[in-house]
């Protein structure tokens, strides 16, 4: 079942170089694994409160993003690119870190609540939608919601990093389906051990 193509990915995390290596900005990593790929240059773009830039994927044009408002206030700028662009929600692929997947596990959904998520809770606020798709890359959990935030917040061991850049280049090479609208066989590939 072929749905509709995705014209926007979007990498959360928290803007400046004191969180860049952090568990929180999988999702940046994730978005700027691709820009690398592409030979891409992310560029401040004051309108979109974010870095942004254009990737041709499988003959699909595709906007990236990387929020530069702070995780909890990302759908400032999902929203404002997707208004200027014309792009609807199911059209949206967001990378997220995710505490309830193993470090180095990662999963393909649409739609669903925010899960806790302070990134997600804003987009779905300010897209009045939570019909988009999530890939939720796995940085594992603390073991206790107190450790929550520090854990997030800090940087992975070099084994945990290598198991999530192995997890996004194991993504990457679903990306043609993906922005193809064959989200399905993504999923399957993905979700398939």
């Amino acid at each position: 079942m072929v749905t509709t193509p995705i014209k926007l990915i979007v990498g959360l995390g928290n803007p400046g170089p004191e969180y860049e290596t952090t568990r929180h900005n999988a999702g940046e990593w994730f978005v700027k694994a691709i820009a690398e790929d592409c030979d891409t240059q992310l560029r401040l773009e004051t309108k979109f409160h974010g870095l942004a830039g254009k990737v041709c994927i499988a003959g699909h044009s595709v906007h990236l993003l990387f929020p530069t408002t702070f995780m909890n206030h990302s759908g400032q700028a999902v929203g404002a690119l997707c208004k200027y662009y014309k792009i609807e929600p199911q059209e949206i692929l967001v990378a997220h870190d995710e505490l309830d997947l193993a470090t180095g596990s990662v999963k393909l959904k649409f739609d669903g609540g925010h899960g806790g998520h302070n990134g997600l809770r804003d987009i779905i606020a300010h897209l009045s939608s939570k019909e988009f798709y999530r890939l939720r890359i796995g940085i594992g959990h603390p073991g206790h919601n107190s450790k929550v935030l520090n854990y997030v917040l800090n940087h992975p061991g070099s084994a945990q990093r290598q198991a999530i850049n192995d997890a996004i280049t194991q993504v990457m090479a679903l990306l043609p389906d993906m922005v193809s609208g064959d989200i399905q066989k993504a999923i399957k590939q993905l979700h398939t051990k």
